[in-house]
């Protein structure tokens, strides 16, 4: 079994990788930081696992038809995708200037897109597999000043119910997970007051601690696995509580 990871280089990309790796799955480790994804592959390969790096600019529309083809010749047919990689321009709605908004667009939708184009096509193949794409618990109400991320991951959800309607026909499930706020690097940016913040979140979580990114990788696992195997066309959100709807 193969999974490609986009974003692996990074805190949940990396959680995710290495339970996929735990679940048997050969691992391709997929971001533009290609030291990162590196290093998530030494960790997997030092747990016993199968992992392959792939440097990966996730605008460009060849390098993900490269990534892909190189999946191919190296692992076969593809298992999994975990559409995860993302950028989190932050700022006032009125102050996003196009190129932000362009630049969100490209990584954080229309590479899930692509990628989920040529996961699609190998796993019409193979005859099954499953797509998780990571959303994220914003769609749900609008948070303010990151209109862009917002705006893009809502269509990822959007995206997720689509492709599962028209994929089920060849055994592809496509489901998505909405984390709530998790100790990211992008968190630590966002918010230079991060004790306000912690206090913030646990106000509005139902369960009084912060979750793991562990904790996140067995809601992918489990979506991308069989026990989810009548799964399709759902989001599911992991936030502690945050949004019960």
């Amino acid at each position: 079994m193969t999974a490609l990871v986009t974003g692996a280089g990074g805190a949940i990309g990396t959680a995710v990788a290495e339970r996929l790796a735990h679940d048997g799955h050969a691992v391709v480790a997929v971001d533009i930081d290609e030291n990162g994804a590196a290093d998530t592959c030494r960790r997997i390969q030092e747990a016993g696992g199968t992992a392959l790096t792939i440097a990966c600019d996730l605008r460009d529309e060849e390098q993900i038809a490269a990534a892909f083809a190189t999946t191919a010749d190296a692992c076969g047919s593809l298992d999994v995708l975990v559409n995860n990689a993302a950028v989190f321009p932050s700022g006032p709605f009125i102050d996003v200037s196009l190129a932000d908004l362009d630049d969100t667009i490209r990584v954080n939708q229309r590479a899930y897109f692509l990628c989920a184009q040529h996961a699609a096509r190998s796993m019409m193949v193979s005859h099954g597999g499953s797509i998780v794409n990571v959303a994220s618990i914003v769609w749900h109400g609008g948070w303010a000043n990151m209109s862009p991320y917002v705006a893009t991951k809502g269509a990822i959800v959007a995206m997720t119910r689509a492709l599962a309607t028209e994929l089920g026909q060849y055994e592809i499930r496509v489901n998505a997970i909405a984390p709530g706020a998790f100790p990211t690097a992008a968190e630590r940016a966002q918010h230079p007051d991060l004790e306000e913040y912690q206090a913030r979140i646990l106000e509005s979580q139902a369960l009084k601690r912060r979750g793991t990114f562990e904790e996140l990788a067995a809601a992918v696992s489990f979506l991308a696995g069989p026990e989810s195997s009548f799964v399709t066309g759902q989001t599911l959100n992991v936030d502690g509580g945050w949004i019960m709807s």
